[in-house]
């Protein structure tokens, strides 16, 4: 059973960094891609970065050269490294897993809320 724990959300001046952990129970990465998405409240989530099965990253315009993406396979944990926060970063942030094999499933966390503010 897949289950997504997300942590590491927070308050953050501009400028400042976080790390977001996303600990993945029952993902096995190499049929797995893991992203980050964000959301806003009535607003429709969006994509921030992902990291495919082979390795892969891809990032949003909004954050490419601030966020990094990885993961740990020995600690089954994808991380989102945010630098250079901007008070537009403010979202709730979600961990997803989709599988790249059938069947084709995706799970989501819970979510952690990050606040730029100063």
């Amino acid at each position: 059973q897949v289950q997504l724990v997300e942590s590491g959300g927070g308050l953050v001046q501009p400028g400042g960094s976080l790390r977001l952990s996303c600990s993945a129970s029952g993902v096995i990465f190499t049929i797995y891609t893991m992203g980050w998405y964000r959301q806003a409240p009535g607003k429709q989530r969006e994509m921030v970065a992902t990291i495919t099965a082979g390795g892969t990253t891809g990032y949003a315009d909004s954050v490419k050269d601030r966020f990094t993406i990885s993961r740990d396979t020995a600690k089954n944990t994808v991380y989102l490294q945010m630098n250079s926060l901007k008070p537009e970063d403010t979202f709730v942030y979600y961990c997803n897993a989709k599988r790249s094999t059938w069947p084709r499933v995706d799970y989501w966390g819970q979510g952690t809320q990050v606040t730029v503010s100063s």
